[in-house]
């Protein structure tokens, strides 16, 4: 029996609970149903059309129903859905593993497969915490994170995470040092053209910070080059070496959070690859599988990997995993998508996106009142919005929800896009024709017009 738009919509009003959404609210509206979907656009249950500007919240790389990929799930899914990978091996996720270490940062060899860029980043803490108890440092247990970072909603991944606006009834468990990013430091100091005081600055603090403390210290943690659900800050493309080379200099690892910047979302397959930095650590997610499924991974060093290694009854076992752990289905969907990457040339492909992006910005965007600061890396764009233009932006009080009227002003044009707060989220998927990126811009900037003219 097929249900109408309106009763699909009611048993949603009455049984769901949606993810960073206030439910009061949601309870006053109509929600937006989404029946189905191809390339770029949604499909709703009545057949109107939607240009999805977040690739369904940052992980759609091909766009929808990809034929390659559904080819490659409906081919495992004649062989097998799925098998555990306790006890047992599997074949997409052995071929998957040696894929991902080829095409990885240098030096990053082993895989651990999880099923959310969250669990990957949990894999990392608990990785870092047990390499140093093993190799005889057991009082490494603390992290060094950036303030405001974020690396997911499970309670390893918020301490280290910390965001005020999401995590505030959640005290951190793990013992964090934070660290003031680039961003913050630049508009400290007044904004503008401050970048390289500001990365000085900010590796300052960070020796500072492991010169004192380093005996202590596990990990490094970061989202490299951008800080997403901060609100699309950008790093100054020597931070991430910098930290690095700190690193390494006192004896702490680096897990690097590529779950939103992987997968070509920068101009890059990994945001590390801007410098070519290698982490002791990597995290990914979102868009591992093409946002066809959930998979995650956490790629190790041999050298982390070899201090696990021992007799049954040492104990030195990583106890760790999860059901579908290596789920047959989405990795294979993630070689689809890595295929696909390779045959229609998808990261030679960016830099001319990447380009009319920002002239798109430049045009339509900057030049609106409302718009404080406009910030771009790859295909990752933060528009913030303010009350006032200044160094540090004075925002619009949080109760005028104008980041979320934006968005909404924009739905009545055919864009679905999310606010973080009054930073409205451009991260359309990589497939995205210069057609469908222009009138992305077009009606973001239309929106934030409209909405900002009458405040």
């Amino acid at each position: 029996m097929e249900l109408s738009p309106e009763e699909i919509a009611r048993l949603d009003l009455r049984y769901v609970w949606h993810p960073f959404t206030q439910m009061q609210e949601w309870l006053e509206a109509e929600p937006l149903v989404i029946a189905g979907a191809e390339g770029s656009y949604l499909i709703d249950a009545r057949g109107n059309r939607y240009l999805d500007g977040v690739a369904s919240l940052w992980c759609n790389v091909h766009g929808h129903r990809k034929e390659a990929i559904d080819r490659a799930v409906r081919e495992q899914l004649s062989r097998v859905a799925h098998s555990t990978l306790l006890g047992l091996a599997g074949i997409p996720s052995a071929l998957l593993a040696a894929r991902l270490a080829e095409i990885s940062p240098s030096g990053l060899t082993k895989v651990f497969y999880s099923d959310s860029g969250a669990t990957a980043v949990e894999v990392a803490l608990k990785l870092a915490l047990q390499y140093w108890q093993l190799r005889k440092r057991p009082e490494k247990r603390a992290f060094v994170a950036l303030e405001e970072g974020y690396h997911g909603d499970t309670l390893g991944a918020i301490s280290v995470g910390w965001s005020e606006t999401f995590h505030r009834f959640f005290p951190p468990l793990l013992p964090v040092h934070r660290l003031r990013p680039p961003f913050l430091i630049a508009r400290d100091l007044g904004g503008g053209s401050r970048e390289a005081e500001a990365l000085g600055a900010a590796l300052e603090q960070a020796e500072a910070h492991l010169r004192e403390r380093s005996e202590e210290i596990a990990a490094i943690v970061l989202e490299p080059l951008i800080q997403g659900a901060a609100g699309m800050w950008p790093q100054p493309l020597q931070y991430l070496p910098g930290l690095a080379a700190l690193a390494k200099r006192y004896e702490v690892l680096l897990i690097c959070d590529e779950v939103a910047t992987g997968f070509g979302r920068t101009g890059k397959m990994f945001a590390c690859d801007h410098t070519a930095t290698s982490p002791d650590i990597m995290c990914l997610g979102k868009g591992l599988t093409g946002g066809y499924l959930p998979l995650a991974a956490t790629l190790t060093t041999q050298d982390i990997f070899d201090a696990f290694l021992g007799r049954y009854e040492e104990y030195v076992t990583f106890f760790h995993g999860h059901t579908f752990t290596g789920n047959a289905l989405a990795c294979a969907a993630a070689l689809a998508s890595l295929e696909v990457f390779e045959q229609e040339q998808v990261l030679e492909q960016l830099p001319a996106k990447v380009e009319l992006a920002g002239r798109l910005l430049d045009r339509l965007v900057k030049p609106l009142p409302a718009v404080a600061e406009v910030r771009q890396v790859g295909l990752m764009i933060g528009i913030e919005l303010a009350r006032e233009r200044t160094a540090h932006p004075v925002p619009f009080n949080a109760a005028m929800r104008v980041g979320h009227r934006v968005c909404m002003e924009a739905r009545s044009r055919g864009v679905v896009i999310r606010p973080l707060g009054d930073v409205i989220v451009l991260m359309p998927p990589l497939a995205i024709s210069a057609a469908e990126l222009e009138a992305l811009v077009d009606a973001t900037a239309w929106a934030i017009s409209r909405v900002c003219s009458s405040l």
